[in-house]
């Protein structure tokens, strides 16, 4: 077979994109990658994509898409090629993330203890109380360290000019990191001369972060403090990723049943009798954590757990309550967090967000609703949400309906265009849609984001939405040790 032919990429009308200046002029950053791929026939690239194929499939690398209440096991699609990050974007992008968590993490201490940020009306107190994530549960329940949100995953875009803003905060229990972690495993597989040849920087270190804060919360002062993560089992759309987490940082997975309480302490079932556990990671959501305090219904968590943590005889990471902050109503302040709690402004910008709570902004939204995105304040996974630009009348009329039954339930946002990053689809480079998830941990050290993220991918020509569980996929995210390659 011939090799590829690049000539026939064309950039999306009005979208960054992540390789091309213009449609003649590369971008610094792909020069290595594009050199490589025109020494490489088409059989060559198509023989690396089976590759990945059988390598996600023999590592059961997989999610769960819940179709019609039927749960169906997909592997994850994945692009090779790699996208690319300046070692300058990737500082900028760094700072930002830094300083938004900083703030959320000072948001959560505060509307659970003093509320300054209520009281000086900066943060309307009904947007906060009428979230179903604010749990009074959490109020003056004093957490290891002051920090909330020990891992996060902040979802960027890039806009048609190359500006990043923050699509959404995911603190309550953000996935996606083993794919971020086995995507560069892959990639090392399919192209092991080019990560050093265009010196791309590590993301192996996250485990060994995540399993180094998670001892430091230890309330008991012991040379081997017990840590597990605790999922809800293996129906769970992320319980790959449970696995390899668990796997990676050495520590026990376990379920609810797996835990017992005794004297509000939490204590595992072993072989060799009750261990008493101090760190729980969970991945269990705040409604099933607890059936004594939360959903009476629940069978994946443990009875009396809350007990034990609000005694400080447990750490949990994430806090439970974090789900207040990153509310997508509440979303629309955090500009305002960062100006009040930390005197600065915001490095990464908001997408703009009109609350459909408000009625003057709700007018405005309906009456341009073509340029509009519309999702529910809870909602996650690229369900339920209008795009007004895809939709047609009749959906329009439906959704509108279905927005007044409770309208501070949902926000809305202009249709921001996603920039572009080549991708290998049927034997060419063709650009798709990319957004970014930077993960990053907070521990009693400070803030340690890992040079990378995921970046998720809409395979379909003209999607704009990336979600797995919509058809989108993921590719590996190369940040460089400098600008100059």
């Amino acid at each position: 077979m011939s090799e590829i032919n690049l000539n026939n990429y064309k950039k999306i009308h009005e979208t960054w994109d992540e390789m091309y200046v213009s449609d003649k002029k590369l971008r610094n950053q792909y020069q290595n990658i594009l050199k490589y791929l025109k020494n490489e026939s088409a059989n060559d690239l198509n023989k690396k994509e089976e590759l990945a194929k059988r390598l996600f499939m023999s590592q059961g690398i997989t999610f769960t898409v819940y179709d019609s209440g039927e749960g169906i096991e997909k592997i994850f699609p994945f692009d090779i090629i790699p996208r690319i990050i300046t070692a300058s974007e990737w500082d900028f992008i760094e700072k930002g993330i830094r300083q938004r968590l900083k703030a959320l993490n000072l948001f959560l201490k505060d509307v659970y203890t003093n509320q300054f940020i209520l009281k000086d009306k900066v943060i309307p107190a009904q947007l906060v109380y009428s979230c179903p994530h604010f749990l009074r549960e959490m109020h003056h329940l004093q957490v290891p360290h002051d920090i909330y949100t020990h891992i996060a995953g902040i979802d960027l875009i890039r806009d048609y000019d190359g500006t990043f803003y923050v699509l959404e905060d995911n603190l309550r229990t953000p996935s996606g990191v083993s794919y971020m972690l086995e995507n560069r495993e892959i990639t090392k597989r399919l192209f092991p001369d080019l990560i050093p040849q265009c010196k791309v920087r590590s993301v192996t270190e996250y485990p060994a972060i995540l399993y180094r804060n998670l001892l430091a919360l230890s309330p008991r002062a012991v040379a081997n403090p017990t840590i597990v993560l605790l999922s809800p089992g293996m129906y769970n759309s992320a319980y790959y990723e449970h696995t390899t987490l668990a796997r990676l940082m050495g520590v026990e997975l376990v379920e609810g049943r797996d835990l017992v309480i005794d004297e509000q302490k939490v204590f595992m079932k072993t072989t060799t009798g009750l261990q008493q556990v101090d760190v729980i990671y969970r991945r269990v959501d705040d409604d099933y954590i607890d059936p004594l305090v939360f959903n009476p219904g629940s069978v994946l968590g443990v009875a009396g757990l809350m007990s034990a943590y609000r005694k400080g005889n447990v750490a949990i990471v994430n806090a439970v309550g974090n789900g207040v902050a990153d509310d997508k109503a509440i979303y629309g302040y955090v500009p305002e967090m960062i100006r009040y709690y930390l005197n600065e402004e915001p490095l990464l910008k908001n997408v703009p967000t009109y609350s459909m709570g408000n009625r003057d902004e709700r007018e405005y939204v309906f009456g341009n609703i073509q340029k509009m995105v519309i999702k529910k304040t809870n909602g996650s996974g690229g369900y339920g949400m209008l795009m007004g630009h895809a939709a047609g009348q009749e959906e329009i009329e439906a959704y509108k309906r279905e927005v007044m039954k409770d309208p501070r339930n949902f926000i809305a946002q202009p249709t921001i265009s996603l920039s572009s990053a080549p991708c290998y689809i049927d034997g060419m480079l063709q650009p798709r849609r990319v957004d970014l998830r930077p993960f990053a941990l907070y521990g009693p050290d400070g803030i340690s984001i890992v040079p990378g993220g995921l970046t998720r991918v809409a395979l379909k020509a003209g999607s704009l939405v990336v979600n797995s569980s919509q058809g989108g996929g993921s590719k590996d995210t190369w940040v460089l040790s400098n600008d100059t390659n």
